[in-house]
């Protein structure tokens, strides 16, 4: 099937409730504010720390890949610029159409989350972070700034980020336990 027709029919979603909703959410991913957010959030809690500087880390490697890389190298015409038929309900972004930056950032996150070991993040966070990430994705196509594939290209490149930056945290956890001696502690006052 041609991406524009599935842009096409999804179209036929378009509602007035709905669309401010995905106008909104949307635009809370435009520099990936959204996804840096819960990084930062998770940076304020000493369970969740290591969790929040994997998203983080993700989201800009993610950033590095998508906005530095692949999107300058391949400069793909946006569907909206395709078919200029289509009344955008969000304002035209600037750049390449391929990849999705939107989606590889909250996928970034989201494999963040569930790569870690032993995470320490509630698992319906991570869970509700997925759900977002895959949202994210569908909200790029409901505003006619992506096709298909450059959401499933978002997904790809935003999960290796995640996944990267996990191993990451795990060896620099390694690497900071070999190089600290156990300290026998005694109780806290």
């Amino acid at each position: 099937m041609n991406e524009l027709a599935i842009l096409d029919a999804m179209q036929t979603w378009h509602s007035p409730g709905l669309d401010p909703l995905v106008a909104a959410f949307t635009s809370t991913s435009n520099h990936g504010e959204l996804w840096i957010l819960l990084g930062i959030v998770l940076l304020c809690f000493r369970r969740t720390r290591k969790a929040g500087v994997g998203v983080l880390v993700a989201v800009v490697l993610g950033a590095i890949v998508t906005n530095l890389t692949i999107k300058p190298l391949l400069m793909r015409p946006r569907p909206c610029d395709v078919n200029t038929a289509v009344n955008l309900i969000i304002p035209r972004p600037d750049g390449s159409s391929f990849p999705s930056g939107h989606t590889t950032a909250a996928f970034a996150a989201a494999a963040a989350l569930w790569f870690a070991r032993n995470p320490k993040a509630p698992v319906g966070l991570t869970v509700g972070v997925t759900v977002a990430a895959v949202l994210m994705g569908l909200s790029r196509m409901y505003c006619y700034v992506h096709y298909p594939t450059d959401v499933l290209a978002g997904i790809v490149v935003g999960t290796l980020a995640g996944l990267a930056a996990a191993r990451l945290m795990d060896w620099l956890e390694k690497r900071r336990r070999t190089k600290t001696p156990d300290i026998p502690r005694g109780p806290r006052s």
